[in-house]
């Protein structure tokens, strides 16, 4: 058996990015730069004022601060909101009114603040603070230059992102389009929630893991396409996956492991398919297929519901990450305190599930289990902030110790898997 480690660089191996196209700026949203974008201009594209008040020259300001009280009457020429461009340059003992944004007249290299103004007699205005020499400008160029690379290849559009691209009149970037990503679920006994009365008998089992997968995929950035749930027979079977033809990524879960019913792997090979890989020495989550069929890759989770997801979160996930164009696939992991002791079972890779939080004067971040963490126990994953990741080699661990943990809901990526 593969370690985790092993299974998450082979299956990256075998994907690359799904082919760009130019998309329009507003439907880019959290899509990702398929090339780098240079400026076509300077930004701002001129000197231009930070705030409302006086373009003056830095040498009258000096001259005002060493006055006896401080204070210069200087000329106004002419007046410049935003949008306008002066006409006048400023000499020795003039300046231009002057508003946000407003390019500066030439000569000027100041903006005195307005508050630090008195009106002065006619066309003159009164500076009674000189402490803004060469202050308050906005240089040309001090933002973006032209020619320069302002977003690389690689880059997931924001609303930052798309605000820059907008600035520099980027109005069609080109994208690495969204994964259509087919997930489907099998076993006689899972039924829809269209048979409730049948699930809250306990004669059927709700198909949580379509719930589950399908927000999972939507909220990495791909778009879900379920194709239900499959009986324990091969025609079952090959009807459902006959309907992933067209999409970018296949998702199974269940019937995948050794018993009788567990015919996914049977019909996959049947169907023309390759396995690639087949567990993986970890816990929850053992049974992990990776191939491919009709030309796409094919990724079989387990079927119990904590095994999907976290399965899911190591491997689905930056797969679909990397169709999506992203250059660092993996959340990273951060070094935690371990809360409580723990005992384990098997020699396998454990991935517990905890709540990673400060705790201490020191704030340091401490993990402490959600509960019994059977892999049919949903709720362990539903409180859990973080999965705990507890070595092969440890069979018990003290509080106190220190472990990696990998936060689910970390912003922060890295290239290469970190568990």
């Amino acid at each position: 058996m593969l370690t985790p480690t092993e299974a998450a660089r082979q299956i990256l191996e075998h994907l690359a990015p799904l082919p760009a196209t130019r998309r329009p700026l507003r439907e880019a949203l959290d899509m990702v730069l398929a090339e780098d974008v240079s400026s076509p201009i300077d930004l701002p594209g001129w000197d231009n004022s930070a705030m409302d008040g006086y373009a003056a020259r830095a040498a009258d300001m000096e001259r005002a601060a060493e006055g006896p009280n401080g204070k210069i009457i200087l000329t106004v020429v002419e007046s410049v909101a935003a949008g306008q461009f002066p006409t006048k340059p400023i000499g020795p003992g003039e300046v231009t009114r002057i508003f946000t944004g407003a390019p500066l007249p030439a000569g000027a290299d100041t903006v005195v603040r307005q508050e630090d103004t008195e009106p002065g007699p006619p066309g003159r205005v009164t500076i009674v603070r000189g402490r803004d020499a060469r202050k308050n400008v906005r240089h040309r160029g001090e933002d973006i230059r032209k020619d320069t690379v302002v977003l690389a290849a690689g880059t997931p559009l924001g609303p930052a992102q798309l605000g820059v691209l907008a600035s520099i009149a980027h109005g069609s970037p080109r994208v690495h389009g969204a994964p259509r990503v087919a997930f489907m679920g099998s076993g006689d006994e899972i039924v829809d929630l269209d048979r409730a009365d049948e699930i809250l008998s306990g004669r059927k089992v709700a198909t949580s893991n379509s719930y589950t997968l399908g927000a999972l995929i939507r909220r990495t950035g791909a778009i879900p396409v379920e194709l239900g749930v499959a009986r324990d027979t091969k025609e079952s079977l090959r009807e459902r996956l006959a309907a992933a033809r067209g999409t970018d990524l296949l998702v199974t879960t269940a019937g995948v492991s050794v018993g009788e019913h567990d015919l996914v792997r049977e019909v996959l090979t049947e169907l023309g398919g390759e396995i690639k890989l087949w567990r993986i020495a970890m816990r929850p989550g053992a049974p992990v297929g990776f191939g491919a069929l009709h030309g796409k890759p094919w990724i079989g989770l387990p079927g119990n519901p904590v095994s999907v997801m976290v399965t899911f979160e190591l491997f689905v996930r930056p797969a679909l990450r990397r169709l999506l164009g992203h250059r660092l696939p993996f959340r990273r992991t951060v070094p935690v305190c371990v809360g409580e002791p723990i005992t384990l079972g098997p020699k396998l890779r454990h991935f517990l599930r905890a709540v990673v939080k400060p705790e201490g004067s020191d704030g340091r971040l401490t993990a402490r289990l959600t509960g019994p963490q059977g892999s049919g126990i949903l709720t362990s994953m539903a409180r859990a902030n973080a999965l705990l990741i507890v070595p092969e080699d440890r069979a018990a661990v003290p509080a106190g110790e220190t472990l990696a943990a990998l936060l689910l809901d970390d912003p922060h990526h890295v290239a290469e898997a970190p568990f």
